[in-house]
């Protein structure tokens, strides 16, 4: 037994302190990708020399265990043992910020009671004026010793009247602040209602363990991979089409429900997808074989029914492979919906950024890039009159371009939502910019004349004229390109000739279409001609007239 004592003191005197602290983090930088968030918690504890543990308290239950990676710097050599995590269950603890919405809850329903006391009052007085004047009325046909005079119940009457409109527009106006009212109290008690969660609360618990030689501080950075978290790209395409010039505007759409608020953190956008995996997929065995007529499968056996422990246990194999090969198949098909076209950069924001836990969109800006743009107008006059800018536009920029939506201003007016396609640096890309009023477009029918031809056999003919107007209103010349189009004969009993423009000028192309391209001056007005005719026996009638 002494020996044992013995071994026991020295044991404990070679074995370093063991001591457990939990300390405060906070989330200092984010990268999101475009399913899922890589957060980094930073805190500093103080050392002692040995073994210690250091607790990070109430992190997402969603946070994937297998991401955890810890960082470490100090005023003295430390080493990290290991690093574990372990799920809580607690009593739901209220929101942070349920009490500021409860605040201004509280402040809404005190300005809704202070209306309907005001409501109350002015209809206390509209009760009174309506008995005064009921009174009035009274007194004027009462005896004459105590009848006022008609001007007096005409002024009381008229007074009366004047007062009870100006409290029934005082009680309208009321009425319509208590329903908008009523509307914003709603919507914070739903905010309010989905952050008090019932029941218990999971959480997670990170514990490193630190092996110190001596006394000291440390600086530990936690990072972890949690889901709930999504970018998208979007766009600002600001034109002025004097300059040719196009700004490009490049912000993300960040929104997150991960369970924490990320306030003031370095934000990183990744257009990496993790979920791809690092690898190409390998390609499997493409079999072909006989058919064969498929055999119905034997009804299920227990355990208890099957002829030995072997027959059980063949069963159970043959079981679990049509399990990993229905598995394998339903891989193979989530696998094919997959964007392999998506390029990857990383996009590091300038500025300390907050996106709250609520799922809400987030406007994060880029960058912004200058960019010339080569500006054509394109118009189809007969289906619209209106003239379409449209820009070539070189992206001379080191930013990869990402599929998203585009807001277009033009000379700084919104005129359309369009859509940017993926576009690496030095590539080319087409932006469609909406209507421009500074061409002005116009299509008229001039002539339609129908006659008969022909000596022996008759035939109708219909003559047609369109005029086509363009004019340059702008500053600049402009390149305007217009198209029109004749119609196409399908069959030879029906003959169509086009007298303007002529032959020797434009041709229409099998389709029957017409295209003008024209270099306008500012001011400048083209007129643009397109006549035909079209024969066809008086016996037969031609669908697709006008």
């Amino acid at each position: 037994m002494k020996r044992l004592i013995l071994a026991l003191t020295a044991l404990l005197a070679v074995l370093p302190g063991l001591r457990a602290a939990s300390f405060d983090s906070t989330i200092s930088a984010v990268t999101v990708y475009t399913d899922r968030a890589v957060v980094t918690r930073t805190a500093t504890s103080p050392l002692t020399a040995g073994i210690n543990e250091l607790v990070f308290t109430n992190l997402p239950a969603g946070l994937l265990d297998q991401s955890l990676q810890v960082s470490a710097t100090g005023s003295t050599a430390a080493t990290i043992l290991d690093v574990s995590a372990k799920q809580l269950f607690q009593a739901a603890t209220p929101d942070p910020r349920a009490k500021g919405l409860e605040s201004q809850i509280e402040q809404l329903q005190q300005k809704d009671r202070t209306l309907v006391d005001r409501s109350n009052v002015l209809r206390g007085q509209s009760d009174l004026i309506t008995r005064l004047q009921a009174s009035a009325v009274a007194l004027g046909t009462g005896e004459k010793s105590e009848r006022p005079n008609l001007d007096e119940v005409k002024n009381v009457l008229t007074y009366g009247q004047d007062q009870l409109l100006e409290i029934a527009a005082s009680i309208q106006d009321i009425e319509q602040k208590r329903t908008e009212l009523s509307e914003q109290i709603n919507a914070l008690q739903n905010q309010l209602g989905s952050l008090r969660n019932p029941g218990n609360k999971s959480v997670k618990t990170v514990v490193v363990r630190v092996q110190a030689a001596d006394a000291g501080t440390l600086t530990l950075a936690l990072n972890y991979t949690v889901g709930g978290a999504s970018w998208t790209p979007g766009y600002d395409a600001r034109v002025l089409t004097g300059d040719k010039a196009l700004q490009l505007g490049y912000f993300g759409n960040v929104r997150q429900n991960t369970g924490e608020d990320w306030n003031n953190v370095a934000l990183t956008l990744s257009t990496a997808q993790p979920s791809l995996g690092g690898s190409a997929p390998d390609l499997g065995v493409w079999n072909l074989d006989v058919w064969q007529q498929p055999v119905r499968p034997a009804p299920m056996v227990s355990a208890m029914e099957a002829s030995s422990d072997k027959d059980y246990g063949y069963l159970k194999a043959n079981a679990a492979a049509r399990t990993r090969i229905g598995m394998e198949i339903q891989s193979g098909v989530a696998q094919a919906t997959v964007d392999t076209a998506a390029t990857s950069a990383t996009f590091k924001i300038a500025v300390p950024t907050s996106i709250p836990s609520d799922n809400s969109v987030q406007k994060v800006p880029v960058t912004t890039i200058d960019l010339k743009a080569a500006m054509t107008y394109a118009t189809t006059p007969k289906l619209r009159e209106a003239a379409f800018l449209s820009a070539k536009v070189f992206n001379n920029s080191d930013y990869p371009l990402l599929r998203g939506a585009m807001n277009v201003f033009l000379d700084g007016t919104f005129v359309a939502t369009s859509r940017l396609d993926t576009t690496m640096p030095g590539e080319k890309f087409d932006l469609a910019l909406g209507a421009d009023e500074g061409i002005s477009v116009k299509h008229q029918r001039i002539k339609k004349f129908a006659e008969e031809t022909g000596v022996f056999s008759k035939d109708n003919r219909i003559t047609y004229e369109y005029l086509i107007t363009i004019q340059n209103n702008k500053r600049t010349t402009e390149r305007v390109i217009v198209t029109d189009q004749v119609p196409i004969s399908r069959n030879e009993k029906i003959v169509v000739k086009v007298s303007a423009p002529a032959e020797k000028e434009m041709k229409p192309n099998a389709e029957g279409k017409l295209k003008w391209t024209l270099d306008l001056k500012p001011g400048e007005k083209r007129e643009l001609t397109v006549k035909f005719t079209v024969d066809y026996p008086t016996d037969i009638k031609v669908d697709g007239l006008e």
